[in-house]
């Protein structure tokens, strides 16, 4: 099928293109999504994003994909750094991802050089010195084993290496924060 001029992807015939797009997002946007913060780091330079394209991809070995824009400060500081950290976050905290849409500025570090903050939120180090949001219900360090170029965004490919959080008992179950749970929607 042709694409459309200013339409991404294909349109099937005797649809208005439009129409046919606006139609497309709303469905892509209907699909469950996660909400989630994904801490990067290179050298002395740490950034957390709010990311909504993530999922557990294996099980053996435990894999997590994640898609990051291409041009993403996170996406370069994947990819030179090698890992990547996800931290799960309560419904409750869900005003908190909008301090991650854009790349962070505000870093508060200690004289050990770890970080304590970001953005105004408390935050520790994992492995390889990843940020977590430390009031996460849940966190994942990954070292990175695959990377695939999909146009706009690059799929990460990381091996879960270490995990932890506040709700570790075998009874703590959160309501864990999703993408219907704000205003916000990206993709489609």
């Amino acid at each position: 099928m042709p694409v459309q001029q200013g339409i991404v992807g294909p349109v099937p015939p005797d649809r208005d293109p439009d129409e046919y797009d606006r139609l497309r997002r709303r469905v892509l946007w209907s699909m469950p999504a996660g909400l989630y913060v994904v801490g990067s780091r290179a050298g002395d330079r740490r950034n957390l994003m709010t990311c909504n394209f993530l999922s557990q991809v294996a099980t053996s070995p435990k894999l997590v994909a994640t898609g990051i824009e291409s041009e993403a400060v996170t996406a370069g500081l994947i990819a030179e750094g090698g890992s990547f950290s996800v931290s799960i976050l309560a419904r409750e905290d869900r005003a908190m991802v909008r301090k991650f849409v854009k790349p962070v500025e505000d870093v508060a570090v200690g004289s050990d050089g770890v970080a304590t903050a970001m953005q105004g939120v408390e935050v520790s180090e994992v492995a390889d010195g990843l940020p977590v949001v430390a009031a996460s219900t849940g966190w994942l360090s990954c070292a990175l084993r695959h990377t695939l170029d999909l146009g706009s965004h690059i799929l990460f490919v990381g091996e879960v290496v270490d995990v932890g959080g506040v709700a570790t008992g075998p009874d703590d179950h959160p309501e864990v924060l999703r993408m219907e749970d704000t205003r916000m929607n990206y993709g489609g």
